[in-house]
């Protein structure tokens, strides 16, 4: 049960205000996780885009970033060089915070999202002007997806 769910449950069970439950999921909603490489710049810029944005971010420097894609259900092809949990998604790559914030906010069934490869001028990939355009696709467990944002 994700932890969204379970202050929820909590909230119903104990009579909380509207004003905590709102507190109580946005704590939630505002926590990412992100694994990836001791060695990787932008990982870490990713992270300062992350919380220039209003997320709370825990990192965890890893060698063994392989096991947490398939643990995690990423599909083939939907690999970058980092990947995090926010709620019960799974984000792969860099993706912007707005995504992640509309991507919490529908709550579709899905896995979770994903910026393939690493685009020049997606957060964290910042290179002068350049701005390449790409893609941010949602996924799921049944390997389905498709494109949820376009970006440049």
């Amino acid at each position: 049960m994700s932890l969204r769910k379970k202050a929820l449950g909590l909230t119903l069970a104990f009579g909380f205000s509207a004003f905590a439950s709102s507190s109580l999921l946005a704590d939630d909603a505002n926590s990412i996780h992100v694994y990836k490489s001791p060695t990787c710049g932008c990982c870490s810029d990713w992270i300062d885009h992350l919380e220039d944005n209003g997320f709370d971010v825990t990192a965890t420097d890893t060698n063994d970033l392989g096991k947490i894609k398939a643990d995690a259900g990423l599909l083939a092809g939907l690999g970058s060089c980092h990947t995090a949990f926010v709620g019960d998604y799974v984000i792969e790559g860099h993706v912007p915070a707005d995504d992640i914030r509309r991507l919490l906010a529908e709550a579709p069934k899905a896995t979770g999202l994903s910026v393939p490869g690493m685009p020049a001028g997606s957060p964290g990939m910042e290179v002068g002007d350049r701005k390449d355009p790409y893609k941010v696709i949602l996924f799921n467990q049944q390997g389905q997806s498709r494109v949820f944002a376009e970006h440049n």
